[in-house]
């Protein structure tokens, strides 16, 4: 099981349903969380940041990888 966290820019409800209906939609995804506070989504499941990635990009949203602090 992997946990994948991007950065992800979200203004707007809108933005938010839109990332949410792109990532229920990645195969064998387990859960999700989105914080639009910190911009921040994390994923889990048999998954890989490429595949959460590339859904955001069918909605028109880039992401990037959470640094590690």
């Amino acid at each position: 099981m992997a946990v994948v966290e991007l950065k992800v820019g979200m203004h707007c409800d809108k933005c938010i349903k839109a990332i949410k209906k792109a990532i229920k939609k990645i195969d064998e995804m387990e859960s999700y969380q989105v914080d639009s506070e910190t911009n921040k989504i994390t994923v889990t499941g048999n998954i890989t940041t490429e595949e959460v990635i590339k859904a955001l990009q069918k909605v028109g949203k880039t992401a990037s990888s959470v640094s590690e602090e």
